[in-house]
């Protein structure tokens, strides 16, 4: 199955990426780690969130995987100055070359959104992980996104983020489809919980607006609007717009996920 990550790998997308930690992005999950467990984290990005769950399960081992060796390049670079333990993989989440009942706990961030069937990763993530052990999940939703104020261009940018996302074979939506697609995937009992992240003083609309305003107009997103005919002015007015917002003193944001704890 053929995985396309929308978003791309460009600075402004890594931006945001190395912002996450696992306190910020896997709080649901911190409480069930220990050290001396066995960890593999799906889908690993630039690592930042690796490399926390490797120290809380030290001595315990650690593999970081990704889709593409370089991707994982990316992945290796954050752990090029820090004394953790990590493995890396190149792997498809679809059909992992990793024997059953290998991991104590697998971990996945913002990945079922983009993978082709959500439902067979699943059913992946869980045969490599022990019995009673733990699988554990997080995506956004976006049409879970709400901000203000309300100006009509970021309701263009979420109605572009949709159309490149689904052209993909993703879900943009999959925080609130998390539950289903466990159930789906066989799990029997299941934790499901919901968190947010919110963007509301100068520092924080700085870093996601900019982010945004950066993104629209230079990534793998951009490119693929641009080869769908998306007119290169409302790509721009959908970043001038970001900037709008990160510069309003009452700019605001809040960024939905689901979030799961199955046990295998």
């Amino acid at each position: 199955m053929k995985n396309v990550y929308t978003h791309g790998h460009h600075e402004s997308v890594l931006r945001s990426h190395t912002w996450r930690t696992a306190e910020n992005s896997a709080g649901y999950l911190l409480p069930h780690l220990r050290p001396g467990m066995s960890l593999l984290d799906v889908g690993a990005g630039p690592g930042t969130i690796t490399a926390d769950l490797a120290r809380l399960v030290e001595p315990g081992r650690t593999t970081a995987l990704e889709a593409t060796e370089s991707a994982l390049d990316i992945t290796r670079a954050t752990f090029t100055d820090l004394d953790a333990k990590v493995e890396f993989v190149v792997g498809d989440v679809h059909a992992l070359q990793i024997p059953d009942d290998t991991y104590d706990v697998v971990h996945a961030h913002q990945v079922l959104q983009h993978v082709a069937d959500p439902v067979q990763a699943l059913r992946e993530m869980r045969r490599v992980c022990k019995p009673g052990g733990i699988v554990a999940v997080r995506d956004s939703d976006y049409h879970g996104f709400v901000w203000y104020p309300a100006l009509p261009e970021l309701d263009e940018w979420m109605a572009l983020y949709q159309q490149m996302a689904r052209a993909n074979g993703g879900e943009p939506d999959a925080g609130r489809r998390l539950l289903s697609w466990a159930l789906e995937a066989g799990f029997e009992q299941v934790d499901s919980t919901a968190t947010n992240w919110t963007f509301s003083n100068p520092e924080d609309r700085a870093f996601w607006g900019g982010m945004w305003a950066d993104r629209i107009l230079k990534s793998a997103l951009a490119d693929q609007a641009r080869a769908a005919g998306v007119p290169e002015e409302t790509l721009t007015g959908i970043s001038e717009a970001w900037q709008t917002w990160t510069d309003r003193p009452d700019g605001w944001i809040s960024i939905l996920h689901g979030e799961l704890i199955c046990t295998a």
